[in-house]
């Protein structure tokens, strides 16, 4: 893991993460969309994003998305899955330039696990409308969408207030960091070299706008298969380790596992999501 760290304008269209340029531009133009740090946050030690499923409402509680292992309870161990868990954490809202708009707060830990995964779901006190209201921010989207080989996106981290670019280079089958197994994890090419308390960041689709993945690790020392050092393995039980690279965990099965209201359903069909 990228280990945790201690220590858009007010007349943007609600649910509306990056902004739109003018026109239509051509399939070979620039992106079609802006990314800036509007609908990101920073945690006490990671960074993470507000975000809305496809379907969700203004009027829903608003959610926050991070890593699994940025939780305040401390990293899930390997089969652990969390489900709606009291908490109180408080997240700084950035602005599109990176400025601190004030503080939202939890009221519980929707989901966190590192199992299959590394993320965390938080529900805010506070409805989506309330916060576009008061800040001007609208979440950030999740693609119910596998992301795309090649794929221009950026991560950006609310904790350092950077900002990433390089492309989606390819999905590893498994990567394994000490007691973990990720499934069908993003791996970037080089020059997303991402660092400690960038975890938890968005990963953003530059062509869409939308969530993708979430940052979460990296090898760091060349070490095969420990912690800080993940190391890659294909079906036929290969290991590859690839000293600096970073990777990211795919987001598109989220949408499926929450029901009307933002309301976790693990039951749901389409839902893959690991159970407690």
């Amino acid at each position: 893991m990228q280990k945790p760290l201690i220590g858009a304008s007010c007349a943007a269209l609600l649910f509306s993460g990056v902004t739109a340029l003018a026109g239509a531009a051509p399939a070979s133009a620039a992106p079609a969309v802006t990314v800036t740090y509007a609908g990101t946050v920073a945690l006490s030690n990671c960074s993470g994003s507000l975000v809305r499923l496809p379907n969700s409402a203004a009027t829903d509680p608003a959610l926050i998305l991070s890593n699994g292992h940025c939780l305040e309870t401390g990293m899930p161990g390997p089969g652990q899955v969390l489900v709606n868990r009291s908490s109180s954490r408080s997240f700084t809202l950035l602005s599109s330039t990176g400025g601190s708009l004030g503080t939202v707060r939890a009221n519980k830990i929707v989901y966190g696990t590192m199992t299959d995964t590394d993320v965390s779901i938080y529900q805010l006190t506070s409805t989506y409308a309330a916060i576009q209201s008061r800040y001007g921010i609208a979440p950030l989207t999740v693609s119910p969408n596998h992301p795309t080989q090649g794929a221009a996106i950026k991560v950006v981290s609310g904790y350092w207030k950077r900002t990433y670019s390089c492309n989606v280079d390819g999905f590893v089958y498994r990567l394994k960091e000490g007691g973990w197994t990720f499934k069908d994890s993003v791996r970037y090419t080089s020059s997303c070299n991402t660092i400690g308390g960038t975890s938890g960041s968005p990963v953003i689709d530059t062509g869409t706008g939308q969530i993708v993945a979430v940052n979460n690790t990296g090898n760091e020392d060349g070490e095969r298969c420990t912690e800080n050092n993940p190391c890659e393995v294909d079906q036929n039980g290969t290991v590859t380790v690839r000293k600096g690279i970073n990777y990211a965990q795919e987001t598109y099965g989220i949408p499926a596992c929450f029901a009307p209201g933002n309301r976790l359903d693990l039951t749901l069909a389409g839902c893959v999501l690991p159970r407690p």
